[in-house]
């Protein structure tokens, strides 16, 4: 297990983020964190927002009491905040505010209202600074995720097919596109660090076909690379089938079932979202060299030239769910009406 302590690298790694997301002397920065919060990372924030000239102030909150009995994980939902009016206000008043809690308010109910108010939010991840060290966003990045954004918001349809037997598609028609860089210098925007990562959010009824997971392929929710192959079969954006002949399948079955029994639907098993990763310096093997306490394997949604695909919440598509996979495929080729932009796992330039 890694260290955890204040190391001078690590502050001017921080600090040189923050200058990317246009943090100035004398601009007002809120650090949001919570008792669960990797405090480590909570100081780096405030001494490199300090070494800036920012005026910081931190909002602590108290990491609530767990609503459901299933563990929850990887939803960049944060429900720390919980409604509370001040918490909300100040934040929108803030120019800049670092996001240090354990999930990310990515899809939090209060973002919206903070952004209205101008501020830059950039959620950092729940990492070892080391990862974080490894994977600094550079000014470049922007630029690249930008393109593919402007290339998969232009298209009609994606089709996704591998060796081991995947072959999606996807109707991009009516598809909310994102993508994350790694920083924001925009007033009421968010970003995340590690970032590079383009997605889309499929309007319902647009995704059907077959994913195979080959062994390797990456089940983030869960932390583990999968020993044995796992086949999913979609139709009409929900996974109706999940075979395979290791406790992989199992797994899976069994951790969205518990959402179905929860919360009455089946949308746990439908898609969240569709999209490939852009970050050169993202590595599909950085799982074997951390404890899992040390990593939220956020860098590999990242990994170039990966196809991501995610179950769970949708809003485009009006489904709610607390139910989340990510699920990496390596060695894939992803077209967009026809033209390839990763063939057999790799970018194509």
């Amino acid at each position: 297990m890694l260290v955890e302590r204040i190391e001078g690298k690590w502050i001017d790694c921080f600090a040189e983020v923050f200058r990317l997301c246009g943090v100035r002397p004398g601009e007002v920065a809120a650090v949001l964190s919570e008792t669960q919060s990797r405090r480590v990372n909570v100081e780096l924030a405030k001494l490199a927002l300090q070494r800036l000239g920012a005026r910081v102030f931190e909002v602590m909150l108290t990491t609530p009491p767990l609503a459901v009995p299933i563990p929850v994980r990887s939803t960049g939902s944060s429900d720390a905040i919980r409604g509370i009016g001040p918490v909300v206000a100040s934040l929108s008043q803030a120019g800049f505010v670092a996001d240090l809690t354990v999930e990310g308010l990515m899809h939090a109910p209060e973002l919206p209202e903070i952004l209205k108010g101008g501020a830059r939010v950039l959620y950092v991840s729940n990492e070892h600074p080391e990862i974080l060290e490894r994977l600094m966003p550079q000014p470049a990045d922007e630029e690249a995720v930008k393109s593919a954004m402007k290339r998969l918001r232009g298209a009609r349809a994606m089709r996704v097919t591998s060796p081991h037997g995947t072959d999606l598609s996807v109707n991009l028609e009516g598809t909310r596109v994102g993508g994350v860089w790694g920083f924001t210098a925009r007033s009421g925007t968010l970003s995340h660090w590690p970032g590079g990562i383009v997605l889309g959010f499929p309007a319902r009824g647009s995704v059907n076909g077959t994913l195979v997971m080959a062994p390797g392929d990456v089940n983030l929710t869960f932390k583990r690379y999968l020993d044995a192959a796992v086949t999913l079969r979609v139709d009409d954006d929900y996974v109706t089938a999940i075979e395979g002949g290791g406790y992989d399948a199992d797994l899976m079955r069994g951790y969205l079932d518990s959402w179905c029994e929860r919360e009455g639907t089946r949308d746990a098993y439908a898609v969240s979202h569709v999209g490939w990763g852009l970050a050169r310096g993202a590595r599909w093997d950085a799982l074997t060299f951390y404890d899992r306490r040390d990593c939220n394997a956020t860098e590999l949604r990242a990994f170039a030239g990966n196809f991501l695909f995610s179950t769970g919440a949708n809003e485009v598509a009006g489904r709610h769910t607390l139910g989340h996979f990510d699920l990496p495929f390596r060695r894939c080729t992803v077209t967009l009406d026809g033209t390839a932009v990763v063939r057999d796992g790799m970018l194509v330039e």
